[in-house]
C-alpha cells in the first residue's frame, strides 16, 4: 500500500461519516414503517427561485406545466445508514428504490443545470470554463463569467431547502439529521453526491470544492479539455467511485480514463471489469462493463444506470445489482492497490 493509500485510509477512519459505519444516534421513529415518496416544486418550497431562460433553465415549460418538480424517497422499514444521496440527473425511480433498499435517503433537486451545450462553446475552450460553470451551478456562488446563477437556484441551496421541507413534511424520516448544527445548510460530510453523464461530472467537480461522504459517477466524469480534475480536493479521492461501459464515447475517446487518472483513482486499484470479477471488485474505484449493447454507443452510455438499457438476464432481472450496491455502500477505507498510469490513455487532448 502506498503512502497515499495509507493516509486516505487513516483519514477515512478518523472521519465519522465516510464508510459503512453510520451514526449510532440515527434511527427512525415511525409507527408505520414503509417506503415513502415525495414530490414538490422548488418554486413552491422557496419563493426566491427564478428561471434562467438564457441557459434554458425554466420553472414552467412552454405548455405552462411545472418544470421544477423535485423528488425524494426513504424507506423507514430499512435500517438507516445516516447518508443522504443527492442525485444530479433526471429522476430515476429504479435507482431510488435501490438506494432506499440500501438504507439511504435520496433526493433529486431541480437546479440550474441546463447550461451544457450553450456556454463554453468556443474552440479552444478555456481549461477551467466548464468546471467553473459547474461549480457555480452547484454552489450558487460566482465562479464563472459565463453564467449568473444566484444561490437559491444552485444545487446546494435547493437541496438544503428541500431537506428542510422534507423534515417538516415527514418527521418520521428524520430528514433533519442532514441539516448542519447552524441550521443554514446541509451536513455535507453525510451526503453522497451522485449522477450520470453531465450530472456525474458536476457531482465530481463539486466534491473538489466541498468535502462529501462519497461520489458515485455513472458514465462519467469526463469534461475533456478541462483541468479541474487535477485541482486539490476537499474530498479524498478514495471516496470517488466510477462505473462506465467500454463502448461509451467517453471511453472510446479516452475521456473517462483521462479524468479518472487526473483524479488519482489509479492510486486505489486497477480498472476492473465487473462482468469478470466478483464483488468486492478488488476494492477498486474504477469499474467497467463490456456486456453486449449491439455496438450502440448511446445505449452503452446509459447502460450503467438502472433502466431500459441496463444488462439483464433472460427473466429481465438486472445483472449489475451488486455493482450499484458496491458503488453506494462499499466502505471507503477499503481500497485496491495503486497501479501505474496508462500510457495509452490520451491525457493531453486536442480541441
Amino acid at each position: 500500500m502506498t503512502t497515499r493509500n495509507i493516509l486516505a485510509a487513516i483519514s477515512s477512519l478518523l472521519a465519522i461519516t465516510p464508510g459503512l459505519a453510520e451514526s449510532s444516534d440515527f434511527e427512525f421513529r415511525d409507527p408505520n414503517p414503509k417506503r415513502y415518496e415525495f414530490s414538490e416544486r422548488a418554486s413552491k418550497i422557496d419563493p426566491r427561485v427564478k428561471a434562467h431562460p438564457d441557459i434554458n433553465f425554466l420553472i414552467e415549460n412552454k405548455d405552462g406545466k411545472p418544470a421544477d418538480l423535485q423528488q425524494a424517497s426513504v424507506d423507514t422499514s430499512v435500517a438507516p445508514r445516516g447518508k443522504l444521496v443527492i442525485w444530479l440527473m433526471g429522476h430515476n425511480e429504479a435507482l431510488f428504490q435501490r438506494l432506499n433498499r440500501y438504507g439511504l435517503h435520496a433526493i433529486r433537486p431541480h437546479y440550474a443545470n441546463k447550461w451544457f451545450g450553450i456556454v463554453c462553446q468556443e474552440k479552444p475552450v478555456g481549461p477551467h470554463c466548464r468546471g467553473n460553470v459547474r461549480l457555480e451551478a452547484a454552489t450558487g456562488e460566482d465562479f464563472s463569467d459565463e453564467v449568473t446563477i444566484p444561490k437559491p437556484d444552485g444545487m446546494m441551496e435547493r437541496s438544503f431547502q428541500f431537506v428542510k421541507w422534507l423534515d417538516q413534511k415527514h418527521p418520521e424520516g428524520n430528514w433533519g439529521y442532514f441539516l448542519n448544527d447552524r441550521g443554514d445548510g446541509l451536513r455535507w460530510t453525510d451526503v453522497i453526491v451522485a449522477g450520470s453523464s453531465h450530472g456525474s461530472t458536476t457531482a465530481t467537480r463539486f466534491s473538489k470544492h466541498v468535502e462529501v461522504s462519497r461520489v458515485v459517477a455513472l458514465c462519467g466524469p469526463r469534461d475533456q479539455h478541462q483541468q479541474w480534475q487535477s485541482l486539490p480536493s476537499a474530498t479524498p479521492a478514495n471516496r470517488i467511485f466510477g462505473f462506465s461501459h467500454v463502448l461509451d464515447g467517453g471511453w472510446t475517446a479516452d475521456h473517462y480514463c483521462r479524468s479518472w487518472e487526473m483524479l488519482g483513482l489509479h492510486e486505489y486499484g486497477r480498472i476492473v471489469n465487473v462482468d469478470k470479477t466478483p464483488v468486492p471488485f478488488e476494492n477498486t474505484r474504477r469499474l467497467i462493463t463490456d456486456f453486449d449493447v449491439k455496438g450502440d454507443a448511446k445505449k452503452a452510455h446509459s447502460a450503467v444506470t438502472p433502466g431500459k438499457a441496463s444488462a439483464k438476464d433472460k427473466q429481465g432481472n438486472f445483472l449489475h445489482e451488486k455493482v450499484w450496491e458496491y458503488l453506494f455502500t462499499h466502505p471507503v477505507d477499503q481500497v485496491g492497490g495503486a497501479v501505474a498510469m496508462d500510457n495509452d490513455c490520451d491525457k493531453v487532448q486536442a480541441q
